[in-house]
């Protein structure tokens, strides 16, 4: 399965935090899955860690730089993918969240998150 979580169960998976379900380790750790970032989830960890954000303690490189290193593979956006987010109900306001959901379904990818709006959408989206 090719996986592409959001940016919050990135950031639980890379400080293993316990809101990180079971379900969501074992999709992350399984070697026959290939587990994608986007680079919009380091753009929202690098402009929340400007901020101070308090969830957002990991500084972006060092966070960008361990997701290669576990295997990760890096999801560049394309104006492909910011086309696809005018096609997108208006579910969930997160801008972030929206151009996520839009470059899951252009590149055939299944969305993982823990948000339950986030999941409404259609397309492959696996609530863990």
């Amino acid at each position: 399965m090719r996986l592409l979580p959001d940016t919050h169960l990135l950031l639980w998976s890379a400080s293993g935090d316990s809101r990180l379900s079971a379900e969501a380790v074992q999709l992350l750790s399984d070697y026959e899955n290939e587990v994608y970032f986007s680079t919009i989830s380091i753009w929202e960890v690098a402009i929340k860690y400007a901020r101070g954000r308090p969830e957002f303690v990991s500084d972006p490189r060092m966070f960008r730089d361990g997701l290669l290193s576990h295997g990760y593979r890096e999801l560049a956006v394309s104006s492909e993918h910011a086309i696809g987010v005018a096609s997108l109900p208006t579910i969930h306001r997160d801008p972030f969240d929206r151009l996520l959901v839009a470059q899951a379904l252009a590149e055939g990818l299944t969305l993982v998150t823990a948000d339950v709006a986030l999941a409404r959408y259609p397309g492959n989206i696996c609530r863990v």
